[in-house]
């Protein structure tokens, strides 16, 4: 079971891309909606969460997803059950992956301390002792993926995608959306 975690101000491509790919790959998805069942991103679109934080069964998960928007990012910092399902998710060996902004909230908890990691251009200051891996659109180190931004939507769910099913599948739904 993959979580995607949607706050009121997140960006849309950033949780939506990964949601639809991840289910192109016959993974599970859910989104969860942190601030109620309608969750609107950063530009207005208003997106229906399939479920509420406290809905979460954090033993079948394997892995969270935060997408970005400072509206998003902040509203998953403020949700206390949010910031204690990234913890577990670390915490037992579930991939935890976040993009653009997202990735600070990451840093907050620790996650990226040491590790590979990208984020959207002049958030670095918030990543911690990450090693910053710059111009890269994805970047995988164990079971921390982390995407620069909106434009890198695409490329973050195929890494998602590769961590959770390999590479061959994901090759396989790139053709499908005749990625070039």
């Amino acid at each position: 079971m993959v979580y995607i975690l949607l706050g009121t101000g997140f960006e849309e491509i950033e949780a939506l891309t990964p949601v639809d790919l991840l289910r192109r790959a016959k993974v599970e998805v859910l989104t969860v909606g942190i601030n109620g069942k309608t969750v609107f991103g950063g530009h207005g679109i208003g997106v229906e969460a399939d479920i509420a934080p406290e809905d979460m069964d954090l033993t079948q998960m394997d892995m969270i997803v935060l997408p970005g928007g400072l509206g998003g990012v902040a509203s998953i910092r403020g949700c206390a059950q949010a910031m204690e399902a990234v913890r577990f998710a670390w915490e037992n060996g579930k991939y935890v992956a976040a993009i653009c902004a997202g990735p600070t909230v990451l840093a907050d908890l620790g996650i990226t301390d040491g590790k590979n990691a990208t984020c959207y251009p002049g958030c670095e200051g918030g990543m911690g002792s990450a090693n910053m891996i710059p111009n890269a659109a994805s970047v995988t180190d164990g079971k921390l993926i982390t995407g620069t931004s909106a434009g890198c939507a695409t490329a973050f769910a195929l890494a998602l995608i590769t961590a959770l099913k390999g590479e061959a599948v994901a090759n396989t739904v790139a053709e499908q959306i005749v990625l070039r």
